[in-house]
């Protein structure tokens, strides 16, 4: 289970450079990497933290946090006795 920060871009005066606030973040509970792992994630983050339907375009997630891999969780305790 992976948790991928949300943001919400603040176009502001200066087109050039957007800023990036974080608001908030969504738990990928996938096991297995899938093709639309990244889309799936963003379009529920937007269902979650968009104010209305022109705010939808300003919600992007950290990319790199989704595609982190995947480690298998610990079923037992192997070290050596």
């Amino acid at each position: 289970m992976r948790a991928v920060t949300v943001y919400r871009l603040d176009y502001g005066s200066n087109t050039r450079y957007h800023t990036r606030h974080p608001i908030g973040s969504v738990l990928e509970q996938r096991s297995h990497e899938r093709v639309n792992n990244d889309n799936d994630l963003l379009r529920l983050a937007r269902r979650l933290f968009v104010l209305d339907p022109a705010d939808a375009v300003r919600i992007v997630i950290e990319v790199n946090q989704a595609r982190r891999a995947i480690l298998p969780e610990r079923i037992r305790d192997c070290s050596a006795r």
